[in-house]
């Protein structure tokens, strides 16, 4: 298989290049088969970056949420001197509304600039995530077919793939039609359900969350078919990388593991995060009676 115009260039690009060594180095220093390098290079990849990624994208979100608290009391007393101008030196509604946009806007800028945590800084986590992502499938698609010189090496390779599997997917090479694919289309239909019931209690999600819930879910459904199309090799690693994400946010709802990492605490955090969790999905699923959550102390 041959790539043409943008897939070409990205697959002989050097961040795909550097990735694909980086598995090749893997195998050779373990010397275990390539299922095993594939899963072992995602917990590793996933570890040492989009997990404290996370957290920090989490410590940003607990520093903002505590700030609007504060940002709230400020607004309170500008108000006031909004009004206080108003009244004393005629101020135009157009003016002292002018005025206090700019005002909001500036004090909430120092805080923001007091704290070390612009908004922006959230999105570093998806910045990073993406194009890892993408980088792995491209590695591990060029070493499926040869890509992008098909000299010896990559014969050799070719041929590891071939005979290195496991199980039901002894070939690499071939597409896995059921247990991978399934298995990545619900990893990641329970991470968005778990990212949704793990929200605090009583708060509603907005039509626009509600929307973007719903587009992952169906953007999820239909990554399968596609998973089913792809070298077995590739389905393994988006199940492996949807598995590691699935426990990833698990873990990340730990108080323990949020005061380990320096998190903020936030009134929306819960202190029993997994009862919190383990309520909702008996409650939407039907399962068994609700466990009494311990209040906040």
């Amino acid at each position: 298989m041959q790539f043409n115009g943008i897939f070409k260039a990205i697959s002989e690009s050097a961040p795909i290049k550097i990735t694909q060594d980086f598995l090749l180095l893997v195998h050779d220093y373990t010397g275990l088969p390539w299922w095993s390098v594939i899963v072992l290079t995602t917990i590793m990849m996933r570890t040492a970056v989009t997990l404290p990624l996370s957290l920090y994208q989490l410590y940003i979100l607990a520093k903002l949420e505590n700030l609007k608290y504060e940002m709230d009391e400020i607004v309170k007393e500008m108000k006031k001197e909004i009004n206080y101008g108003i009244h004393k030196y005629n101020w135009s509604k157009k003016y002292a509304k002018r005025l206090y946009n700019h005002s909001v806007a500036k004090q909430w800028n120092k805080l923001i600039v007091r704290e070390n945590c612009h908004p922006a800084k959230t999105s570093l986590l998806a910045l990073i995530q993406v194009p890892l992502w993408i980088s792995l499938s491209m590695s591990i698609r060029n070493l499926c077919y040869m890509l992008p010189k098909q000299d010896a090496n990559a014969y050799i390779t070719y041929q590891e793939f071939i005979t290195d599997g496991f199980l039901w997917m002894s070939n690499l090479t071939t597409a896995d039609p059921f247990v991978l694919p399934i298995s990545m289309g619900l990893f990641n239909l329970a991470i968005i359900e778990i990212t949704c019931m793990s929200k605090v209690q009583n708060v509603e999600l907005t039509k626009w969350q509600r929307y973007l819930t719903n587009f992952c879910r169906i953007a999820t459904i239909g990554m399968i078919p596609i998973a089913m199309s792809v070298p077995s090799c590739l389905s393994l690693y988006w199940a492996t990388s949807s598995a590691f994400g699935l426990f990833q946010n698990l873990i990340l709802l730990s108080p323990k593991l949020r005061r380990f990492a320096k998190v903020p605490i936030t009134t929306s955090e819960s202190p029993h995060p997994y009862l919190i969790l383990r309520n909702k999905i008996a409650v939407k699923y039907r399962l068994k009676k609700k466990v009494e959550i311990p209040p906040k102390m």
